[in-house]
């Protein structure tokens, strides 16, 4: 299915010198999934970002991300991963599509895997977070949102929920747990702030993101991850520069940077025991230069990989 995305160069045969695509192995059985092993799944998917009149072109991301993935090195001698392949939206039925993708985000945490989901429109975070939910309708689930937008908007009437209604849907279901980190003043109407506070979404704008502020930055992420059973990651490539990350649904000319006091809060966040599940959505390879947006997403997965 994917052999022709997971390539690369070949360093040896042995374990030691092993790249990320001698490592994944294409599945369709969760009953081979082992504890901790990722569990990849594509959400080839932007009909979200339709709904929500964005520039489309973000589910023909997952494989673009893949074939950037590919050729990093593996450092850990138990590392496996198993790619579940694409979820699409042929038909427009987001719902139905987000409650597809929710079924097998259930299966593989029930078998102890890690979920590992390639967006697609950030309508996946509602889908991602119902699959946590699914396996786990107990526990204390809690979501760090990096992003510039809250998406936390009420969906249209005649609309439907879109790449931007995610945490107002899960807000409907009980009490929301979460932190939205890279939050822009410009990107956010004073109706969606008003609604975070409603809800009790925690938020650090992304002005707050410098060095000096870091242990303040860290203070808000544990926290949040005290207080919980299990943790999930959703990224949105739109909370970077366009400079750096112009392939998205809406870009940020006055987006922050992935520099050192981006990687000292996001490595921490990834060292957490309680993080089972990460997202990375809105890349855009129809509007992305020679694979920045695409490159960077691909690095962002790794580090969690990898850590």
């Amino acid at each position: 299915m994917f052999h022709n995305i997971w390539q690369g160069r070949l360093d040896g045969e042995e374990l030691l010198f092993h790249r990320l695509f001698q490592r994944v192995k294409e599945e369709q059985n969760y009953d081979n999934i082992s504890t901790n092993d990722f569990a990849l799944h594509g959400f080839a998917v932007d009909e979200g970002v339709r709904r929500n009149k964005g520039r489309q072109g973000a589910k023909d991301a997952p494989d673009v991300i893949r074939r950037n993935m590919s050729n990093f090195p593996v450092n850990l001698p138990d590392f496996s991963m198993l790619d579940f392949g694409n979820i699409t939206c042929e038909d427009g039925n987001l719902e139905n599509t987000q409650n597809n993708l929710a079924k097998n985000v259930s299966k593989v945490l029930l078998k102890g895997g890690k979920s590992l989901v390639l967006g697609g429109g950030h309508e996946v975070t509602y889908a991602h977070y119902l699959g946590i939910k699914t396996a786990f309708p107990e526990q204390k689930i809690g979501i760090i949102n990096i992003d510039a937008h809250f998406d936390n908007r009420q969906p249209e009437k005649g609309v439907g929920p879109s790449s931007g209604t995610g945490f107002w849907q899960i807000a409907q279901e009980g009490p929301i747990n979460s932190l939205h980190i890279g939050i822009q003043r410009n990107s956010n109407t004073l109706k969606l702030f008003d609604t975070a506070h409603q809800y009790g979404m925690k938020y650090v704008l992304s002005d707050e993101l410098f060095f000096e502020n870091l242990p303040s930055v860290y203070q808000r992420i544990d926290d949040l991850l005290e207080n919980v059973d299990f943790a999930y990651l959703t990224i949105c490539m739109d909370v970077f520069n366009a400079s750096i990350a112009p392939g998205v649904s809406a870009s940020a000319y006055n987006g922050i940077f992935a520099d050192a006091t981006f990687m000292h809060f996001y490595r921490h966040i990834l060292k957490n025991k309680k993080l089972v599940a990460l997202d990375v959505a809105e890349v855009n390879p129809s509007f992305d230069i020679q694979d920045r947006t695409a490159r960077l997403a691909a690095c962002l997965v790794n580090e969690w990989l990898m850590i």
